[in-house]
């Protein structure tokens, strides 16, 4: 695999994930891969996070659970991308939709604009319904303006980790590398949080995470505020910046804050903030203190917006890469 083989399969995968998305209609008949991802998690939980065996145990066994299910799993990219080199143009189409299946360009943005549909159709209950089904905090501690803030900060959130980073892990690495990053995201998401189960099984996969998003976090703050230029101006873009610069270290995951913080500039409103998960209350500082106070559906849709024309600067920025290396 080459960088030039890399960028030309990323551009057309963007643009594939662009215009399909992932059909219901597919996955209802076959499993969806960060689904198989998963189940090997839960089976890795159930064989070395036993609640008998010692905290220094359990943090030993993640370590070595991570690193097992990395390897297994950038072995299988490596075997499937020599698999389509056997098949020339057609391997090439192959790996495209591989690669499309893993990006969430179209699904990330159809679950956000149905946080505001939800709003627009069913009050305040349609929107907490929806956004239930994104966030992680409890919908009905949400009024309006929450909704719409957890909805913004999902989409910000999760343009790094959804799109971003498993483009330039791919770009870099080929599937190898997309297959790592996603089996490494979605250990950090089943067992990566700090509860009395995870806290150490998980740690390896939490520290892993972090490091594997730092480049996407901060690449995406560029992306966000080119998109804010070509759809809001030069002040949404400039805003993007500053605010991501003065305030993307205010969350308490290193990587978060910085897309958010950007997205919070972008449409001049505040995010994060105090808020609850499973009733418990987290403290965070405002992102964008100066901003507007109350998000409504309008920002939700400008967001969506913006998303789109970034994740079109992404695709555009690989394109102008490949040509340059032609």
């Amino acid at each position: 695999m080459t960088l030039d083989h890399n960028l030309l399969v990323l551009v057309l995968a963007l643009l594939l994930d662009r215009i399909v998305g992932d059909p219901d209609a597919l996955w209802m008949r076959l499993q969806h891969p960060v689904v198989l991802f998963g189940n090997a998690i839960s089976r890795i939980d159930r064989m070395f996070n036993r609640a008998e065996l010692h905290k220094r145990v359990r943090r030993r066994n993640g370590v070595w659970s991570i690193i097992g299910l990395l390897s297994a799993s950038a072995v299988a990219g490596a075997v499937l991308h020599w698999v389509f080199s056997l098949f020339g143009v057609a391997g090439i189409l192959l790996e495209v939709m591989c690669v499309a299946v893993f990006m969430a360009q179209k699904s990330l943005a159809d679950h956000v604009g149905a946080v505001a549909t939800g709003l627009k159709d069913g009050g305040l209950d349609g929107g907490r319904q929806a956004v239930s089904r994104i966030v992680g905090r409890d919908p009905e501690t949400l009024d309006e303006p929450a909704v719409c803030r957890a909805a913004i900060e999902s989409l910000a959130e999760n343009f790094s980790d959804g799109v971003v980073a498993p483009a330039l892990w791919y770009c870099v690495f080929g599937l190898p590398g997309l297959f790592a990053y996603k089996m490494l995201n979605t250990a950090d998401s089943m067992i990566g949080h700090k509860s009395e189960r995870y806290a150490d099984f998980g740690w390896a996969a939490a520290r892993l995470d972090d490091f594997a998003n730092w480049p996407a976090a901060r690449f995406s703050i560029l992306l966000i505020a080119a998109g804010a230029w070509l759809r809001r101006g030069r002040t949404a873009c400039q805003e993007a910046l500053r605010i991501a610069a003065r305030d993307g270290g205010l969350h308490r995951s290193p990587n978060s804050g910085r897309p958010e913080a950007a997205m919070a500039g972008a449409l001049d409103v505040q995010l994060a903030g105090p808020r609850v998960y499973s009733g418990i209350v987290v403290m965070e500082p405002m992102i964008n203190g100066s901003g507007r106070e109350t998000a409504t559906v309008a920002d939700i849709e400008d967001g969506i917006s913006v998303f789109y024309a970034s994740c079109s600067m992404l695709a555009g920025a690989a394109l102008v890469l490949f040509l340059l290396l032609l």
